[in-house]
Order: C-alpha cells, then sequence, then structure tokens
C-alpha cells in the first residue's frame, strides 16, 4: 500500500502551497527566480513533509546545491496516479477548496499533469458506482444514490474552470478527454443524462468547443434513434397498455446488452406516466427532452428569443444536421431539434427550407443527399404549425418551378422515361410538392376559393403527373391515393387513368424467405420516408407538439371520396399518422380502405368502412 501523499494535512495557507510548487517548476528552467522568492518562501508555514523523509524546502535547498535525487522523488511522488484518486469531493469546504488551488498550482508547474487532472474531473461527471460483492462475484451493480450529485457537478465545473485560467488551452486537451469518456449508450438512463447535462455544461463556458460537444451528444442520440424505430416504440407501448400499464416488457421483446443497467431503476420511476417501455426509446426521449431544454435556454434570455445568441447556435445546428443526420436514413426523432430551432422565430424556419432548398437543386450533390433534402422539405412544410401560408405558396412555386423547368431539360432526352435511378431528386421533389399540397390544400382554399382553385391551377400539376418520367408510378402511393382524390376532386388533375395504367403494369416482386416461403416485398422504390412524423416520446412531446400539425380529421361525406381502390399489395406498416391514421382518417400504402388501427395513442373516433379484403394492408417503412 503506497504511503500518504502527504504526513500533514493541507492546512489553510493556499499562498504558501502556490509558492512551493511554482518554485518547483521554476527549477527545471533555472534557480534564479527561486533565489528571487528565497525569503518568502523558506519563512512561509506550514512546512510540508514528503513521502521519503524531510520536506519539500529541504529537497529544494539540496537541489539547488546539486543533489537531485530527492528532487527526482518529488517529481516521480507528484507523477504518482493516488493524487488524482483522492476523495477530494463530498469533503469539508477547507478541503476542497485546498484541493483546487493545488490542482491549479500542479497544472501551471507542471502541465504535464495537465491531461490526467483533466481526466480525473470528467470521471465525476457520471454517478458513482455501488458494487455489492459477494466472495468474488458482483451480486448488483448500481448508481449511488447521491443526493450531493449537483453540488459534486458543480465542483468539478469550477475546477475546469480554474485550471482553464491557469491553462488558456485547457479546452483543446479536454474535448478528446469528453470524447473518450462518454458512457456506452446502453449504461443507464441517469448516467447518460448526468453525462450529457454535464457536457452541455461545459459548452457555456467554454464556447470554443460548443461545437463539438453537440456534434458528439448528437451522434450518441442517432446511435439511439436508429435502434429504436417508431414501429418497435409503439409496439412496446400497446404491450405495456396490454397487460395493465406496466413497464415490463416482454422477454425478448428487445435485446438487452449486459452492460445495460436497469438496477437504480426505483417502482416510482418505472411507474412514471412520462417513462417509455422502450429501454433504447427512454434513453433517447431523456437525452433529446435535455437537448431541447438546452436549445430553448441558450436561445431565451429573459423569455425572449436574442438573435444573435439563436444565430450563432443555428450555425452550429446546421453544420451538423448536414453531417449527420442529412445522409441518415430513417432516423425518427433526432431530427426535431431542427424543428424546435426553427420555431423561435420565423427567419430561421425559412433559412432552413432555403438551406435545403440549394441541397436539392444542387446537381454537384449526391443523388441520395439531393432525395433527403427533398424529403425534409415536403415534411417540413406539412407539420411545421409555424410556417405561415405564404411561406407554403413560395416554397410551392420553387418546387414545382424547378419541376418543369427539369420536364423541360428532359421530355425531348434519351432518358424520358421512368427510372427512379436516373430522376430520383425529381421524383423526391414531386412528393414533396404532393405531401404538402394534401396537408395545406385546405389552407391554400380557404377564404376565397376562386382565388385558391387559380393558384392552383397556376402551378400546372397536369404537365407534371402527364409527363414521361410518371411521378405517380413513384411516388409513394398513399401519397398519390389521397393526392389524386383531392386533385380531383377540384377538377385540377385527373390522376386515376393514369395510376390504373400503372397498376396494370406493375407486378407483384416475389421473394422467398429462408423457410422457402414466397411473400411479397414492399415496393418503394424512391426509398422514402418523412423526418417529421410524429414524435412518439413522451417528455420530448412537451416541446414538439405546440408547433405541430397533425392531420386533421375528415367528415364522412370527405371520406366517401377518398374510397376509390388505388393500389392492393401486401406490404408493411409506414410510421405516419397521415398514413395509417393516426389522428383522423388516412390509408396505408395500398389500401383500397381508409382506417385508423384502434390502437394509435390518441386518436379520436373515425369512421370506418367496409373491410372487403382478408388482408390489411399495411405501408413500408
Amino acid at each position: 500500500m503506497a504511503a500518504p501523499l502527504l504526513h500533514t494535512r493541507l492546512p489553510g495557507d493556499a499562498a504558501a502551497s502556490a509558492s512551493a510548487v511554482k518554485t518547483l517548476g521554476a527549477s527545471r528552467t533555472g534557480l534564479s527566480d527561486m533565489l528571487t522568492l528565497e525569503n518568502d518562501f523558506f519563512n512561509s508555514p506550514p512546512r510540508k513533509t514528503v513521502r521519503f523523509g524531510g520536506t519539500v524546502t529541504e529537497v529544494l535547498l539540496k537541489y539547488k546545491k546539486g543533489e537531485t535525487s530527492d528532487f527526482e522523488l518529488l517529481k516521480n511522488q507528484l507523477s504518482d496516479p493516488d493524487i488524482k484518486r483522492l476523495q477530494w469531493l463530498n469533503r469539508s469546504q477547507t478541503v476542497v477548496e485546498e484541493y483546487l488551488a493545488f490542482l491549479g498550482n500542479l497544472v501551471s508547474a507542471q502541465t504535464v499533469f495537465l491531461r490526467p487532472c483533466l481526466s480525473m474531473i470528467v470521471s465525476h461527471f457520471v454517478p458513482p458506482r455501488v458494487v455489492i460483492k459477494e466472495g468474488d462475484v458482483d451480486v448488483s451493480d448500481s448508481d449511488d444514490e447521491d443526493d450531493n450529485l449537483p453540488a459534486t457537478f458543480d465542483t468539478c465545473h469550477r475546477a475546469l474552470q480554474i485550471i482553464a485560467r491557469y491553462v488558456p488551452s485547457t479546452p483543446w486537451f479536454l474535448m478528446p478527454i469528453l470524447v473518450e469518456k462518454f458512457p456506452f449508450v446502453r449504461k443507464s438512463e441517469r448516467t447518460l443524462e448526468c453525462y450529457v447535462h454535464n457536457l452541455l455544461r461545459i459548452s457555456v463556458y467554454f464556447p470554443t468547443l460548443r461545437h463539438e460537444i453537440l456534434e458528439l451528444v448528437i451522434e450518441k442520440l442517432l446511435k439511439l434513434d436508429v435502434n429504436a424505430s417508431r414501429q418497435d416504440i409503439e409496439d412496446a407501448e400497446e404491450v405495456a397498455a396490454q397487460t395493465g400499464g406496466g413497464t415490463d416488457a416482454p422477454e425478448g421483446l428487445f435485446s438487452m446488452d449486459e452492460d445495460e443497467d436497469p438496477g437504480g431503476e426505483t417502482k416510482a420511476d418505472a411507474q412514471r406516466p412520462d417513462r417509455m417501455v422502450h429501454p433504447v426509446a427512454e434513453r433517447l426521449d431523456i437525452l433529446l427532452s435535455l437537448l431541447l431544454s438546452y436549445i430553448k435556454d441558450v436561445c431565451h434570455v429573459d423569455g425572449k428569443v436574442d438573435n444573435n445568441k439563436t444565430k450563432d447556435l443555428y450555425r452550429d445546428l446546421i453544420t451538423i444536421f448536414d453531417k449527420l443526420l442529412l445522409p441518415t436514413h430513417a432516423s425518427c426523432h433526432v431530427q426535431f431539434f431542427m424543428f424546435y430551432l426553427c420555431s423561435f422565430k420565423l427567419g430561421f424556419a425559412e433559412a432552413f427550407l432555403e438551406h435545403l432548398w440549394k441541397k436539392l437543386q444542387d446537381p454537384n450533390n449526391p443523388a441520395i443527399i439531393r432525395q433527403a433534402a427533398g424529403n425534409y422539405i415536403g415534411s417540413f412544410l406539412a407539420r411545421a404549425k409555424f410556417i405561415p401560408l405564404i411561406t407554403v405558396k413560395s416554397c410551392l412555386d420553387l418546387l414545382v418551378n424547378w419541376l418543369h423547368m427539369y420536364l423541360n431539360n428532359q421530355d425531348s432526352g434519351t432518358k424520358a422515361f421512368c427510372d427512379v435511378a436516373l430522376h430520383g431528386p425529381f421524383y423526391s421533389a414531386c412528393q414533396a410538392v404532393f405531401y404538402t399540397f394534401v396537408f395545406r390544400h385546405k389552407q391554400l382554399l380557404s377564404g376565397n376559393l376562386k382565388e385558391g382553385l387559380t393558384y392552383l391551377q397556376s402551378l400546372n400539376f397536369e404537365r407534371i403527373v402527364m409527363s414521361q418520367l410518371n411521378p405517380l408510378k413513384i411516388c409513394l402511393p398513399s401519397v398519390v391515393n389521397f393526392f389524386a382524390a383531392i386533385t380531383s376532386k377540384y377538377q385540377l388533375v385527373f390522376c386515376y387513368t393514369i395510376i390504373e395504367r400503372n397498376n396494370r403494369q406493375m407486378l407483384p416482386v416475389i421473394r422467398s424467405t429462408a423457410g422457402g416461403d414466397s411473400v411479397r416485398t414492399c415496393t418503394n422504390p424512391l426509398d422514402t420516408f418523412f423526418p417529421f412524423d410524429p414524435c412518439v416520446l413522451k417528455r420530448s412531446k412537451k416541446f414538439i407538439d405546440p408547433i405541430y400539425q397533425i392531420w386533421e380529421n375528415m367528415s364522412a361525406e370527405e371520406l366517401q371520396e377518398f374510397t376509390k381502390p388505388v393500389r392492393k399489395q401486401v406490404v408493411e406498416d409506414e410510421d405516419d399518422d397521415f398514413l395509417k391514421g393516426e389522428v383522423g382518417v388516412a390509408p396505408s400504402s395500398f389500401d383500397p380502405h381508409f382506417r385508423s388501427p384502434s390502437s394509435s395513442v390518441g386518436s379520436p373516433p373515425v369512421f370506418y368502412l367496409p373491410d372487403q379484403s382478408p388482408v390489411t394492408t399495411r405501408m413500408c417503412d
């Protein structure tokens, strides 16, 4: 067992400690500075002893005379890992203050200790672990229920700021340590929450690290998001509701890693109404709501939006969005941080749309990025309640004009045929227009119906639909269903002839499973997803719901107009309330009958049409 670092406890005169350690640092570059401070240093109490006997003063005197052996031992003692494992937190205020002063002096005298000290501080950003052993076996391993955690975190942040005053390059050395120390994403919710909270707090007083910290946090959120699909989350909630509202999922429903830690969860926590049943969704919900709270706090001063701070944060987040979110297919929830930020002022929503528009129309971008930008534009225009009608119309004008220009360049060329590989961005823009029109057609036609119809006629949907590129064959069938019904109702364009012709040209796609059974596969050639489908995370929904446009219910008369069959195929379910009728009534992908599943959370009573098909058709992801 190592001997204690100091035979006498560090008393209260911090100035003496500072003089001693600083003099030690000066000895490496020369003794001239030491001589100038000789009287103050040698006469200042208290006298500190070292592990191998004697005092620091005596060691330095020997070093001045040329005896370096004890001095080397003193340097080794300072580099001993035990110095970083001292239990200095949750001690008396005097001890904490003395240790903080010591850290500052240590890193200023010997910057070689900067990384170990930073690593030690960051290791306290998560709750301590309590391990109960029986023999050599760990029978319990859970978070320590420490009521002093906020005070502990405050002290750790003070320590970082003290070190940064002595070593201005501290942020540069700190960021790799924050990345390295980030807990595994399947650690306990409390561990992840504490660590992310402390990361976001660091970004406030080290603003140069904010972009990197936000990128790190969003990257970890994205890993959780892609492992918790909306369908899995809804299935877990439905199972819990059927079993009496408990949060215990059936065994085997989720693949729980051994490193997951449900041990610290109390019965009260498990019964909280805002708790997610799906374990990955629970982590995601906690961390995403934490990020949304951070965005709100950064952008608001005295309850009002601060334009300059919001602009700076927007620049950071849009860069991260381009790097992480835009190339990621079918993420369900993380992208709502952009949705929420854009709700603060219309200017940010318009900037976001302009940014996506440039991505879509730039031929130098990869097709997959351009298609994703089209998906985001359509979903954002349809779902953002804070976007006024005039902005919607401006975006529709841009998109439709671009589509007509695209047709001008393609109609007479050798590539003027239906092929998603050749014209993916075009089809994505078409679907954005159709999807936005379906959601916003009532607003576009409200007020003066004649003016509304004149505007819609000016978009010339007929040319787009009748073109040789045949977008109705590629776009998602449920979007095509509604677009065809609404445009037919207002005599804007008649799509059913084209749809029926497309149906005759399409043969069922069959594949064999490992067991030899033949099943029909999903036909979604555009690989469509709608990024701003309804949020199903209970905590995060509280931020999103007030600014979110749900799919409006239909009257019985309107419902009868949407009963024309379009396509009949057996495919998987899509997670949009518009597509599967979470709110109101909407068709599934190829279903001729519009129904809303009874399991939809918060669905109002809906009108059911008689089901003439033995199989309920469902959407593909």
